[in-house]
């Protein structure tokens, strides 16, 4: 026998699928147990669904989503420095 592995294997494999649909519980029965999860996820998406259609869209979205970016990526804002008068860099170099 040539594909005696073969046979063995895909029998072993239809058996053990077989098997496991046989002790599996019925679709209803896990329906029933899960109905209020699905029942409030469901709602949710619907909430989500409304709240997107109702609230109005603003323009200083780029704007606003640009620091936020800047903050992610680690780009500092460009900083601008104020030249300081001799006197105060004398006193500082002093101490």
């Amino acid at each position: 026998m040539r594909f005696k592995f073969h046979i063995l294997i895909a029998s072993t494999f239809s058996f053990s699928i077989i098997f496991i649909c046989y002790l599996a519980p019925r679709f209803i029965d896990i329906l029933n147990y899960f109905w209020p999860l699905l029942v409030s996820t469901a709602l949710f998406l619907v909430a989500v669904v409304v709240f997107d259609r109702i609230s109005p869209l603003s323009d200083s979205d780029d704007k606003s989503a640009e620091g936020l970016l800047d903050y992610v990526a680690g780009e500092l804002p460009a900083v601008q420095f104020v030249e300081t008068a001799p006197e105060v860099e004398q006193s500082v170099k002093a101490d």
